[in-house]
């Protein structure tokens, strides 16, 4: 069984953290609907969506990925490099206690944002970014080697975090900007570049199947919209593509991935 964790949009979303994208004009109802529209793909997955309310002190709570990493084993629950987004821990954390899966806390002076985090089978790399220090990824690595993890520091440069510039897209495929992450840092599994004319186009949310319109059994990305050449790039390789409109989401630096944290049990 797959459940994804979301949290809604705060009235004060327009508010949000920003680093790497000027502040723009962000339209809440229609980011709103667009939330709306990548919760109901996550249905379509075969996803049960269990989302938690958000509040005017807590303008980027939607972007919920930040607060934790979920592993079969447990969940680590993140400290964000932001200070005011910590605030948005305790709700998460309290969430997925729920789900009965035992947690282990970050403590200072360690940073980790959980955009930073990208697992692929036993491979964790985690992006030393402005968002995650030196010390978070200590303690991960510490938490999670013995656990048979492999953890990899990668250097993160011109974005946010990680997942802006890398993320899975199957079982052994990574979709990659090299512009702003090391290609050799991920050596074995392969590499989908985005386009040239895509920069932003790096950050997909990969749903192992099966599942829902997973029919094959080998997942689905859901994906922007707003990217179409790097889109047909991945289906060129075979990729399954389920695209969303994130535009407005995408103007607070959001994107397919932090909106949710999937939780699964059962097999892989």
């Amino acid at each position: 069984m797959l459940f994804a964790l979301t949290r809604e949009i705060s009235p004060r979303f327009a508010e949000c953290q920003l680093t790497h994208l000027p502040r723009v004009a962000i339209d809440i109802e229609r980011a709103r609907a667009q939330h709306d529209a990548y919760e109901w793909a996550l249905v379509e997955l075969g996803c049960t969506i269990r989302r938690i309310d958000s509040a005017p002190e807590t303008p980027d709570a939607v972007f919920i990925e930040d607060t934790a990493v979920v592993l079969r084993e447990g969940a680590v629950i993140a400290r964000p490099g932001a200070e005011p987004r910590r605030a948005e821990v305790p709700a998460v954390a309290a969430a997925l206690a729920r789900f009965g899966l035992p947690q282990h806390e970050l403590a200072a002076p360690a940073t980790l944002d959980g955009g930073d985090v990208l697992v692929v089978g036993r491979q964790v790399f985690i992006g030393a970014s402005a968002r995650t220090n030196v010390e978070g990824i200590d303690q991960m690595r510490r938490l999670l080697e013995p656990f048979g993890y492999r953890v990899r520091a990668v250097p993160v440069h011109s974005c946010l975090h990680l997942k802006s510039a890398v993320t899975a897209v199957g079982r052994d495929t990574i979709l990659i900007n090299r512009d702003w992450v090391p290609a050799d840092a991920f050596a074995g599994p392969t590499l989908v570049d985005v386009d040239p004319d895509e920069p932003h186009a790096a950050n997909a949310l990969w749903v192992a199947g099966p599942g829902g319109l997973d029919l094959r059994g080998d997942g689905v990305v859901i994906y922007p919209a707003a990217y179409p050449k790097t889109g047909r790039r991945l289906e060129a390789h075979g990729i399954r593509v389920r695209a969303v409109e994130v535009d407005e989401l995408a103007k607070a630096e959001g994107g397919v991935t932090c909106c949710s944290l999937l939780v699964k049990f059962g097999r892989s």
